[in-house]
């Protein structure tokens, strides 16, 4: 019974050994749930168990802690008794076994070791002269090695002289090679050229003599005044029509007794007078094309003599913005602004309000109250444009710009979109203009994208009277105080 008890165990045992051999967590036919930080396989199969790879390590095998046991001694001892050798009383071996030597052997032992002191005492006393040896030994080589160290340093030292004595022997070839060119060549050519320049010298500073001597002759009589300034003068044009300079001609005015006069032109005929001529276009004799100070302080021609005495013929010039914005500044002041055609037809714009800032806001142009025939441009724009389009070309409320100062609406702070440097002139451009005074000056009248240096209409142009590719012959700009004509 117990020994079919055991069998029954054994055969269990190894049943459940074999069924480890599967991952025994679920059906096998339902798939497994993969965790999301698990290993598991996404489906179940016959997969092979694998031990730990990090159990213990197998036995040690190979050697024995222990030596085999002793055999057993027999129960009966024995005592061999010993066999004495025929010739016994000589010297005997380590081993009994080998007998007895003769007595020649101690002998010869015994002479062996008396040698050997002999022998030891001449060793100790050629140690001392091997030592010394291998000292001067290790000396002389030392020496060698330093020797030949030295020998290839100089011989390294005159390869690196040799070198640069040759690249110097080059370069001073090279350089007597120039030098020679250079006097042969280059100095002869130089010296005919500073002879030539030299004798363009001389021929101008004879002439420069004669220019003198001629302007001596000239200067021997006093010089005289063409445009001799009128004793009438006063704060500006209006002033000095209420003093009785009624014709229209060169003055001198001072708006501000803290700075200096200057002369200006005046309009006394046109509309009752008093006008202040700020700017004139009638030939293309001044160029426009100026930069921010020059405007700021002004340029041109004021007025020529036709030979009446007097300066009565204003020419082309811009009054200065400084002085435009001073006078403005005094009181309430109308502009006029009158153009004429190439074919004789003459238009004007005038506006009862006129204001200029000063510089600190860079110039602002403020306008209101128009009249006239020419077209409303600094308040309405272009006409001809619509929208943006139009009101972009408003001049009222904008600042002063020049090529080298961009104040305008255009994508500021972008120098390559500047309305001044691509229309001509200074003027108060917004995106851009709808009038452009100050522009470049064609002979004509009309004119093309392919005419115009940047392709832009930048003539001397009124858009509201005509359009965008027609350059006025004349255009001018006056001021005077504004006040109610029925006071007056």
């Amino acid at each position: 019974m117990k020994t079919l008890l055991l069998l029954y165990l054994c055969a269990y045992v190894a049943w459940a050994q074999s069924d480890l051999e599967y991952d025994d967590y679920g059906d096998a036919a339902k798939p497994a749930t993969v965790d999301a930080r698990g290993h598991r396989p996404l489906s179940r199969g016959r997969e092979t168990y694998s031990y730990n790879r990090h159990a213990a390590p197998p036995p040690i095998s190979g050697g024995n802690r222990y030596r085999g046991r002793p055999t057993p001694a027999p129960t009966g001892r024995q005592v061999q008794e010993k066999v004495e050798q025929p010739e016994a009383g000589g010297c005997t071996h380590a081993s009994e076994e080998m007998g007895v030597l003769c007595p020649t052997g101690c002998e010869l032992k015994t002479a062996l070791q008396k040698q050997e002191r002999s022998v030891k005492t001449s060793i100790n006393n050629l140690k001392p002269q091997v030592d010394e040896l291998t000292r001067s030994t290790n000396d002389i080589h030392d020496y060698v090695s330093r020797m030949s160290v030295s020998v290839r340093e100089r011989q390294r030292v005159i390869g690196d002289n040799s070198r640069v004595v040759s690249q110097y022997t080059d370069q001073v070839e090279e350089q007597h090679a120039y030098i020679k060119e250079t006097v042969d060549t280059v100095f002869p050519s130089n010296i005919r050229i500073l002879t030539g320049v030299l004798d363009k010298i001389k021929l101008k500073i004879q002439k420069l003599e004669k220019a003198i001597q001629s302007q001596r002759e000239l200067c021997k009589e006093p010089c005289t005044t063409k445009c001799p300034i009128p004793v009438v003068s006063g704060k500006d044009c209006e002033d000095i029509f209420r003093r009785g300079g009624k014709a229209s001609q060169m003055y001198m005015i001072k708006p501000d007794s803290f700075y200096p006069a200057y002369k200006i032109y005046c309009d006394q005929t046109t509309k009752n007078g008093g006008w202040l001529l700020i700017q004139s276009r009638l030939d293309g004799s001044v160029d426009f094309g100026r930069r921010w100070d020059e405007y700021r302080r002004g340029f041109g021609n004021i007025a020529f003599d036709v030979g009446k005495g007097h300066c009565e013929t204003p020419g082309e010039y811009w009054l200065g913005n400084d002085r435009i914005s001073q006078v403005t500044k005094m009181g309430p002041t109308e502009v006029l602004i009158e153009m004429e055609d190439w074919s004789g037809a003459k238009v004007f714009a005038q506006y009862q309000q006129f204001t200029i800032q000063t510089e600190a806001s860079n110039y602002v142009l403020a306008v209101d109250g128009y009249s006239g025939n020419a077209g409303n441009g600094f308040l309405l724009g272009s006409m001809e444009l619509f929208g943006e389009n139009r009101t972009m070309t408003i001049h009222n409320g904008m600042m002063f710009s020049t090529y080298d100062r961009d104040n305008d609406n255009w994508t500021p702070g972008d120098p390559s979109k500047q309305c001044a440097r691509e229309d001509g002139g200074g003027w108060w451009y917004n995106r851009c203009h709808s009038t452009n005074p100050n522009g470049r000056y064609y002979i004509g009248g009309s004119y093309t994208s392919h005419m115009a240096k940047h392709g832009t209409d930048d003539g001397v142009v009124w858009m509201n009277w005509k359009g965008s590719w027609y350059s006025l012959k004349t255009i001018s700009m006056k001021i005077r105080p504004y006040f109610n004509p029925a006071s007056k």
